[in-house]
């Protein structure tokens, strides 16, 4: 195989973040939420604790929150385009997201189609949601017990055994790609996001992008 494609969801593959989306208007609010990211920046809060913080301090029934989410969260225009190219050249492409598979599920459901993102071979790795379907109350489920509560990074090493692929791409933004920053050849970052000053900072090289016509050029580029 000749390369794999990871990526991040929430302000990756969407232009919006749906777990801020939730917290800003349905939860404690945008200036406690950057407060949580900044002790997560600087090291002082596990990620696990500050995002389920945030989620903790919605109390929307969770269908609720998903009908809210699909009528404001948007795709980035480039990324069906994207998720084409590799499906046409037999890359795989994994979204690998720190996020609740349940909303991503449904947001790919609207934004790209079911079958669609099923033909394209479109695989999501995320965590799982646990909802009382009695009261509609609902808390997130990691997939493990690190402080990451989806450590990305051990998630690309099982992927990368899987596929023995000859490069490897991921695509992030924010606090959550953090631990997945080092684990491939080729880093995306969205511009104008927290991901990219965290790479200055430690010296972990990457590319900018706008949008993922940009990704899928290079990518397209470093293949050729």
């Amino acid at each position: 195989m000749k390369a794999a494609v990871f990526s991040d969801f929430d302000g990756t593959i969407t232009l919006q973040d749906s777990n801020d989306y939730l917290t800003d208007n349905l939860g404690f609010g945008k200036e406690e939420r950057l407060k949580v990211f900044s002790g997560v920046l600087d090291g002082n809060k596990p990620f696990r604790d500050g995002f389920k913080a945030m989620l903790d301090s919605v109390h929307e029934p969770f269908d609720s929150c998903i009908e809210q989410l699909l009528a404001h969260i948007k795709l980035d225009p480039g990324f069906v385009e994207t998720a084409e190219w590799c499906a046409a050249n037999d890359v795989p492409l994994v979204v690998i997201s720190s996020g609740m598979k349940p909303i991503i599920e449904a947001l790919i459901g609207k934004l790209v189609g079911t079958e669609r993102a099923k033909e394209l071979g479109i695989e999501v790795i995320a965590n799982g949601v646990e909802v009382d379907e009695a009261t509609g109350e609902w808390h997130i489920v990691y997939r493990d017990d690190t402080p990451h509560g989806h450590d990305k990074a051990q998630t690309i090493e099982q992927c990368k055994k899987r596929f023995a692929a000859d490069k490897y791409f991921y695509c992030g933004d924010g606090v959550s790609d953090l631990t997945a920053a080092r684990e491939c050849d080729v880093l995306f970052a969205r511009e104008g996001c927290d991901l990219a000053p965290y790479c200055d900072h430690h010296g972990i090289p990457y590319i900018l992008f706008n949008n993922f016509t940009e990704i899928k050029d290079r990518i397209a580029k470093e293949l050729s």
